[in-house]
This record gives C-alpha cells, structure tokens and sequence, in this order.
C-alpha cells in the first residue's frame, strides 16, 4: 500500500455505510449544518432491490430532508394485501389505515431508485463529503473524538481522518462492530429463501395486488414493486437443488403455478436470502453509534428492516445535533439505545409471528388456519384489528429523553395533520415546526417560565375555522386538539423529532428542562424536492 495520508481537519460526524441508514443519515445531518464525511465500500448503488416497502412514519422522516414527495412519486400507495391459501383464496384481507403521520400508511418500492433519489439529496449539503470505494479498516477512540483509518479500494492508498462521533450503518456483517467487540446475539433460520426481481413485460389481473400465497407445498410471497418491476420470494425446500432454484427455468416454473407466463415478465435477478433475527449488545460504545442492520436484523416479513433503520437515523441524527452544538449533554446520546431497543425487539418479535403465519407447512396446522381465519375475520373487532396492520406496533417511547413524571402523551409522537401558518398557508405541521424544540398550547396559552427563560418558541393552536394570526396555528383539520385531549394535555413540550417530552393539563406548569438545556437556534430543514 501507499503511504498514509492525513485527513484534512476533523468532521462532526463520520457515516460508515451508504445504504438507506447511512444515506438517511447523511441527508439529516446535511440538513443540520453539520461537517459530515460519508465512508461507503462500493461505487455505486446496490442494484438489487432488497427492501420493497415501508410505511407512513418512514416517509414523514425523509419529509425532514425536503424529499418525501419525491420519493413518492416512485411509489405505489395503498395497495391491498391477501393471506391466500393453496387454492389461492383470500382467508386474510387487509388494507392499511393510516396512522396520522400524513402520508400513505403503506407504499412499494424499488430500492435502487429510492436510494439514487436519497444520494442525490445529500449532493445538496457542501458539508457532505462521501467518499465512495473506500473501505474503514478501524475506528479508535480517544477522549476527543474518533480517528478512522480508510483505505482506497482502487488506489489501494489508506488516509486517516478525525471525527467527533461515528454512525456505523455498515450492515449486518459490520466490520465496525466486530472491531468494537460488540455481540451480535440471535439465530440465523434455516430456511433459505430465493428472492426474484423481475421487470413485468405484460401486466396480469391484480399485479398490483400484495398476496402472501400460504400454500403448505410451496410458501411465496408475490408482491408489487413500481417502476415496472414485480418481486416473487419462494422458500428452498428440503431436497430442493439451490443452484437450479436461481435459473431462470426454475422461476418460471415456480411462477408459473399463479398463472404467469414467460412472455409476461424479464427476470433480472434471483438470490438466495437467509432469514436473521439478531440485536447487538450495545447500540453505543463510546463515541461509536450502531444503526441500521449493524445493529438489529428481522426477517422481512412485515416490510420493516429498512424501516427500522431510517428510524435509527432519525433518532440519533438531531440528538447529535444538540449535543454538538451545545444544546444538551453528551449523556443524553445513551437515550438513543433506551428508545430504539425495546421497538426494533417488538417489531422483529411481530414480523416472526407474520412469518409462521405465512410459511406453516403442517397440514392439519393450515387447515385449521384457512377454515378459522375467515369466520374471525368476519367478527368486527378483529377484522378492525387486522385491518389496522397492528403487526407493525407504534414507536412509543417507555424509556429514554422525556420528563418525569411521565403522562398519557409521554413519548408519543404528535400527529402530522395540515395545519394553517399564521401568513395563513396550508401546511404539514412539521413543516410549520421546523425541527426544533417547541411550546404547543391548545387553544390558550399557559406560561411556562421554565421553558420561557430559554427562548423555547411557543404556538398555540386554534380550532378549525379560526383565522390564522402571529403565534398560532389553525388545527384545520381537527385532529390536533382532539389528539392533546385524549391524552390529557393542554401544553407539551415537542422533541425536535416530533415527540413529547412533558405534557401538562390545563394552568398546570410542565416539568423542567433536562439538565444541561441550552436551545439554539435550529436550521429549518430544506423542503426543496
């Protein structure tokens, strides 16, 4: 190798790991005005596409980055979903209601696209150096920051550079955390999937349509993807010849069973998967922050790997924000694991249950499910429950960056209706919040002298049909004043990201200010698409 070259002064905050975490990452600390250095092995965008879908809350994360609605262009919203049986009859229907995060509560998608769209976002940011073909060899930690030690994958030359923190979002083979020592505890299933990308030639009645085929001879999953595509998954069952599987005479055949011929699709690719559930020991070691499948791996049954990833950004991005520019001390960064853990343990947890549901093979077992899950679905409370997705559980912080003693609001994140501004356009409400910590009153204002000294803004919202004045926003749709009162708050003090730290009834003062508050100015995120 070459000789070391030094780095060219330190950075905030250094990305080990360009997939959606890394590039979700990248676009919110881009937007935060953070110095950020991107490390990321490959060229170019993985081609094949491996998540195919996420949800309302994801897509309101990347709203912060100013590219929620391009990103949905690219989309397919709303589409229905079946648990059908051997004979390819619905026992299980559900379409997904939305969960007020103002945005479609499902939608498909072709990752390769999604992730060109995010990287193009973060060209937006000078202050975002991405370094593609080079590889972090090592991380080492002293009580000033981290010194990452790269190497050029085509020059082959290594350089040093300097961080203050380090997200490692480099996968679940994460070089970054073997380095730390950090267990990767779990198992690893034994079945094998092959996974199918095609291009669809010729569209077929209900291509558009997600069917999760239950069949005990051969489970699949048969699901759309935009932009012309169609994404088959069949399992490698006992005396099955891997190799063969992949071919493409092997697909069609396996397609074949729904009625799919070979004029009608293109196969791009098909791969073999294995299934892991696994969660590292620790998310932080020091000034090192695990994220994304570095730190947690699901199966993908419930379209929530990915997701459960840009959450993980999300929740550290402006936490590391504050603690850089001063607003609040470095030990509120332990809150990233207390909060994220217990959700991505709930949902792996509810994405195995989808699982057994789809791939049970024991024939008395599926016969009873095909015959009993009708008639249940037909019961109202239940068939509610289903359609409501409740495998997909709400991110409701227990534990982590919120007062005590907590309330019914306490780390819940506020709904996303359109509210008016006080120049009297209709907006997302997070756009009208811009990101920052922040009073919300309804309907009167309580002072709060504890929050007041330190310059926290404050609104007050307005019922529907109020006209829009300096200070207020007009819950135009109804849904905000309705949501603090089931909740039993009249003020609460909102997290840059959207929840609840402390929450008051009517005349009561709210709790204090974690220690160390010292709120700056934030940087309202760009809502360029």
């Amino acid at each position: 190798m070459s000789g070391i070259r030094a780095g060219d002064g330190a950075y905030d905050v250094a990305v080990i790991g360009y997939g959606p975490t890394g590039v979700t990452a990248a676009n919110l600390l881009g937007a935060a005005g953070l110095r950020v250095v991107v490390v990321e092995r490959d060229a170019e965008v993985f081609s094949r596409a491996r998540a195919i879908s996420t949800d309302e809350e994801v897509v309101r994360i990347w709203q912060r980055t100013g590219l929620a609605e391009r990103l949905k262009r690219d989309m397919l919203a709303e589409r229905p979903l079946d648990f059908v049986d051997a004979r390819g009859r619905a026992f299980v229907s559900a379409c997904p209601t939305p969960r007020g995060h103002g945005h479609p509560p499902q939608m498909f998608l072709y990752q390769p696209a999604l992730e060109q769209v995010l990287r193009a976002g973060t060209d937006r940011y000078p202050n975002v150096e991405v370094l593609l073909r080079h590889e972090c060899l090592r991380v080492q930690q002293d009580p000033e920051g981290v010194e990452l030690t790269l190497v050029d994958t085509v020059g082959d030359s290594l350089r040093r550079l300097r961080a203050s923190y380090v997200i490692a979002a480099d996968g679940g083979s994460s070089l970054t955390r073997a380095q730390l020592n950090v267990g990767y505890e779990g198992r690893t299933y034994e079945d094998r999937w092959v996974v199918v990308d095609t291009e669809m030639l010729k569209p077929w009645p209900d291509h558009d349509r997600l069917r999760f085929r239950c069949d005990p001879d051969r489970p699949a999953v048969d699901c759309p993807t935009p932009l012309g595509h169609h994404r088959w998954e069949f399992p490698i069952l006992p005396g099955d010849d891997e190799a063969y599987l992949t071919t493409d005479e092997a697909v069609h055949q396996m397609v074949g069973r729904y009625g799919i011929g070979r004029d009608q699709i293109k196969i791009l690719r098909a791969t073999v998967y294995s299934h892991h559930v696994r969660f590292a020991a620790r998310f932080r070691v020091g000034r090192v922050f695990l994220a994304g499948d570095a730190a947690h791996a699901m199966p993908p049954w419930i379209g929530q790997g990915m997701a459960a990833g840009v959450r993980d950004a999300a929740n550290l991005c402006w936490k590391l924000e504050s603690v850089l520019r001063g607003e609040l001390p470095e030990s509120i960064l332990d809150s990233y694991e207390a909060e994220r853990k217990p959700h991505v343990k709930e949902v792996t947890r509810r994405a195995v249950f989808v699982g057994r549901l789809i791939t049970e093979r024991r024939l008395a077992v599926t016969r009873v499910r095909d015959c009993v899950m009708p008639v249940l679905n037909r019961i109202r409370p239940l068939s509610q429950w289903l359609q409501d997705s409740h495998w997909i559980p709400v991110a409701h912080y227990a534990d982590g960056l919120q007062a005590r003693p907590r309330t019914r609001a306490s780390g819940r994140q506020i709904p996303q209706p359109r509210v008016t501004a006080p120049d009297g356009a209709r907006l997302p409400l997070d756009d009208a919040l811009g990101g920052r910590w922040l009073l919300l009153h309804a309907r009167t204002t309580t002072p709060q002298p504890a929050w007041e000294r330190h310059d926290v803004p404050s609104l007050t919202l307005t019922p529907a049909g109020s006209g829009p004045a300096e200070g207020t926003l007009v819950d135009s749709d109804g849904v905000l004043l309705r949501w603090l009162a089931e909740h039993r708050a009249a003020t609460v003090v909102l997290r840059p990201d959207g929840y609840v730290y402390a929450a008051a009834p009517t005349g009561s003062a709210l709790p204090p200010p974690p220690g160390g508050f010292a709120p700056a100015a934030r940087k309202t995120p760009s809502t360029t698409p």
